[in-house]
């Protein structure tokens, strides 16, 4: 059984850090951004990087155990030493995670690090996902300086205002700049991964060469994530494209993607930024210029009254942008076709949990349904 750890208390040792988080790009690169900072210039002595990628439990265990000799082994000559576990893929909910000779082996290196760490040794300890239940990540977050970098949740409402910040500023080192309508283009077809962000802005600052890069050359270039096939699939049917609609959503299901979900992930919210738009510029005034903080400004003098049913981010603010950008393609619906449309989208949900009937047939039918105009 893992030995437990003594709650004593216990003060941040400056000399641990640790990174963590789903965003592993961020994670590389904040945890050796520091080591190129805090490390020896004796590098070739003073510097010891270890993998934690683990094949399994008994590789784990013998990474440990590395670690632990690293950091009770002082340079041959002396002077400071920085030792850096690097990727550890054993710290989240895993099988090799849960092991307890791996649990008792992380539960050592905790202890050593938080009572017996030499004087002259830094560490970095960085990892992707982490189990923050565990006793060892308790304890570390006692005694080391933490930093949490984790992907932002695109099935939440308001990622992408988050995200465009983000891009901006990795855009910016490239010196990389975006004609109006492609940053936004840009976040939803990538996504929130720093990896995929900086693989793509690099392809884009290759191919316009310093000039800003417009919205059609970010359709044409960059590579479509999983969120941003969801993205287009609810453009096609705001431009009421019924064959591209069809060929996104069987793309789609062919990936392994549930019809449930391309369902409420995108056609559903697709349909109701419609409605709510239409009403917005309908029945209450509000103009969809080129400019979004315009329209969120816009939409905060409205009474509470008036935006009570429209959408909120968890912070209870309202979630503009979908909004925003349904009406950057303009609405090509009646209010009665909008309302007709969210009616089969219920249909359609019933008939893909109550039914046999082919999914791929259910969402084709729904489709069609929405996108055919009636005579």
């Amino acid at each position: 059984m893992p030995r437990r750890i003594s709650h004593v208390a216990m003060a941040v040792n400056p000399n641990i850090f640790a990174f963590f988080g789903t965003d592993e790009a961020l994670v590389k690169e904040a945890a050796t951004k520091l080591s190129e900072k805090i490390a020896p210039s004796d590098k070739e002595f003073g510097l010891e990087i270890i993998s934690g990628g683990a094949d399994n439990t008994d590789h784990a265990v013998q990474i440990i155990s590395r670690t632990i000799e690293a950091i009770q082994t002082l340079p041959f000559f002396g002077g400071d030493k920085l030792v850096w576990l690097q990727g550890v893929n054993f710290f989240a909910d895993n099988q090799t995670g849960r092991a307890e000779s791996t649990l008792a082996a992380v539960e050592t290196l905790v202890d050593i690090l938080a009572s017996h760490l030499p004087p002259d040794v830094r560490v970095i300890i960085s990892a992707g996902d982490i189990d923050k239940r565990r006793t060892f990540y308790k304890t570390l977050g006692k005694c080391a300086k933490i930093a949490i970098f984790d992907k932002l949740d695109t099935a939440k409402a308001g990622w992408e205002a988050n995200v465009m910040g983000h891009v901006q500023d990795r855009a910016a080192s490239l010196r990389l700049d975006f004609e109006r309508g492609a940053l936004e283009r840009f976040v939803l077809l990538v996504g929130s991964d720093t990896r995929v962000i900086d693989n793509e802005l690099e392809k884009l600052s290759l191919f316009t060469n310093g000039r800003p890069v417009t919205a059609a050359e970010v359709s044409s270039i960059v590579s479509v994530s999983h969120a941003g096939v969801i993205f287009e699939i609810g453009e096609t049917l705001a431009k009421r494209d019924l064959p591209r609609s069809l060929h996104l959503i069987d793309q789609q299901l062919r990936r392994g993607e549930s019809a449930i979900g391309i369902l409420l992930a995108s056609i559903v919210p697709k349909i109701r930024s419609l409605l709510h738009l239409r009403d917005l510029v309908e029945n209450r005034g509000i103009t969809v210029g080129r400019s979004y903080p315009a329209f969120q400004g816009a939409l905060a003098k409205l009474p509470d009254a008036e935006t009570a049913h429209l959408p909120r981010t968890k912070e209870g603010a309202i979630s503009a942008y979908p909004i925003y950008l349904a009406g950057q393609l303009g609405v090509k619906f009646s209010a009665g076709e909008l309302k007709g449309a969210l009616e089969a989208c219920l249909e359609a949900n019933l008939r893909l949990v109550t039914t046999s009937l082919d999914h791929r047939l259910v969402l084709h039918q729904l489709v069609t349904r929405i996108l055919t105009r009636q005579s």
